[in-house]
């Protein structure tokens, strides 16, 4: 599969109501045993993942394109694979988090824990994180 928007979330953030610079914008682990859907609309919907949610760090959007810290998300028990990870809108509750992209062509993924740290290396290309452009 490529990168792509959950078209619910991709709704929400061309209707305003979220706001990438403004709302906090966490990133979670999926594992492989998830199955993308374009029906997919809250963070409950995918079920277990790997690991706890990361809040996106020293965000910017310049020209179109959203970056933020590479998501650290500490030491990760092992024996479990992680194929993509994705990002959403924290409203404190799974059930009401809109999932707003699901990103699975970053360098490493997918890759097995082993109970050292994980660290997620964002693209230093002209498109960061995600691109408008």
């Amino acid at each position: 599969m490529a990168n792509k928007f959950y078209p619910k979330g991709a709704e929400k953030i061309l209707s305003a109501q979220v706001n990438f610079l403004t709302h906090t914008i966490s990133a979670v682990l999926v594992p492989s045993s998830y199955t993308y859907s374009d029906s997919h609309e809250f963070l409950s919907d995918l079920g277990t993942v790997v690991g706890s949610a990361v809040d996106l760090a020293a965000k910017s959007i310049t020209g179109g394109v959203f970056d933020a810290d590479d998501p650290a998300f500490g030491a990760l028990a092992p024996g479990n694979t992680a194929k993509a990870l994705a990002l959403f809108r924290n409203t404190g509750s799974a059930a009401t988090s809109p999932l707003l992209c699901y990103l699975d062509e970053i360098t490493g993924f997918p890759f097995s824990t082993n109970g050292g740290d994980v660290t997620v290396p964002w693209s230093n290309g002209p498109f960061k994180i995600l691109s408008l452009v």
